[in-house]
């Protein structure tokens, strides 16, 4: 199927969100929108499953925030030949660069649309989807099948993403966040990407992983 390769949607209300989180919390979990350090974790714990080589691979994170997922790659033991890291913001990207730069192996892009990327061996985006704020249901769902269309092209082995889920507690449900439907995206993963998909629903938070490998 072919999807038009669209700019990321950026409502102003999105970026002033993540603009002042980074602005009042630094490089930090809170900085990128999560509540603390173990729940961008446990996050990172589900996406990294989608590598599957013990050789020097590469990697690409989109929505990269201020880099931690790199951290956490060479924290478990993983050295990618190249990590390629991309935000919209620059003030994300600025503080990445402080943290992490000057490894070589280590680059990092503002970009304006997903396909700005490079091609790598794999593609990682985590919590890019959850903060939707004005959009529409439908048009926030294509967004985010447009981009998981791009991170299949751009990834050689495999690509792993999360959302919030449509499970979560209607009590807690805010408004201005996006909770889908996993088994819609394991289905259209399965049907549009790979026959090998994982559905990652049990580690306790409001929100899935899906791992797309293409071997």
């Amino acid at each position: 199927m072919s999807i038009p390769n669209k700019g990321i949607h950026v409502g102003q209300k999105i970026l002033d969100f993540y603009t002042q989180h980074v602005k009042d919390f630094g490089n930090s979990s809170q900085g990128v929108g999560w509540k603390d350090d173990s729940a961008q974790l446990v996050r990172f714990a589900q996406l990294i499953k989608v590598i599957q080589t013990n050789e020097k691979f590469s990697i690409n994170d989109l929505g990269c925030g201020t880099g931690r997922f790199y951290n956490y790659l060479i924290s478990e033991k993983y050295f990618p030949a190249a990590y390629n890291g991309y935000d919209i913001l620059a003030e994300m990207i600025q503080m990445a660069q402080d943290s992490i730069q000057p490894d070589p192996i280590v680059s990092l892009s503002r970009i304006q649309s997903a396909s700005d990327m490079n091609i790598a061996d794999y593609t990682v985006a985590s919590g890019i989807f959850n903060v939707k704020y004005e959009a529409e249901e439908t048009e926030w769902l294509s967004q985010v099948l447009s981009t998981l269309e791009i991170m299949h092209k751009k990834s050689k082995l495999g690509f792993a993403f999360n959302l919030l889920t449509k499970y979560s507690d209607k009590e807690f449900m805010q408004a201005y966040l996006y909770y889908a439907d996993p088994l819609f995206l394991f289905d259209y993963c399965k049907k549009n990407f790979s026959k090998n998909v994982a559905l990652l629903h049990d580690y306790f938070q409001y929100d899935f992983t899906i791992i797309v490998r293409k071997d």
